[in-house]
């Protein structure tokens, strides 16, 4: 579940790109809650607004060393974590359109709408919980992936620690490429 602060500005006069220019918090709003997360499990994490903005600058160098630049697509498919929130502002900062992939979704299908995004970089994670219950979201990404070679990246967010196939040079851990970013 995400609870959103609206000290920027009011939600109706907030754009994207509004929320991830550093003006925002220069102006003083650095320090309140602008997103707080509690997992399935009552984990949480909170995020002020200034470290929203760094994480969001970190993710699009990320991206643009991984060859996202504007106009491009990134396909993403996360669950609801602060991941998601932070790869949608940082394809703000690109230029770049977040596609976002249902999870669930058959192999043929999913392989489908991967396809016909045009995404060469792709967002993951490695597991989700579902009623208590862990799911490889990976493992199930993996299958769709095969006869996808245009997805030249795939960025995995470390979640619940699960064992994950790992593709040589095509996939990344998100906090180790976020970690190289800063």
């Amino acid at each position: 579940m995400f609870a959103v602060s609206d000290t920027i500005a009011p939600a109706a006069a907030t754009t994207l790109p509004a929320a991830t220019t550093s003006g925002t918090v220069s102006g003083g709003s650095g320090e309140p809650v602008a997103l707080r997360w509690v997992g399935e499990q009552g984990r949480g994490e909170e995020f002020t607004h200034s470290q929203l903005l760094d994480q969001a600058t970190c993710a699009s160098s990320m991206l643009t060393t991984l060859g996202v630049g504007s106009g491009d697509r990134v396909a993403v498919m996360l669950p609801l974590v602060p991941e998601s929130v932070v790869t949608t502002l940082a394809c703000g900062r690109l230029d770049a359109s977040r596609v976002s992939l249902p999870m669930g979704e058959p192999v043929g299908a999913l392989r489908e709408r991967i396809r016909e995004s045009g995404a060469r970089v792709l967002i993951t994670v490695d597991g989700v919980l579902r009623d208590g219950r862990a799911y490889g979201l990976k493992t199930a990404l993996d299958r769709a992936l095969t006869g996808c070679p245009e997805v030249a990246a795939v960025l995995v967010v470390h979640r619940l620690g699960l064992p994950v196939r790992w593709v040589a040079g095509r996939d990344h851990w998100w906090h180790e490429s976020l970690a190289a970013a800063q």
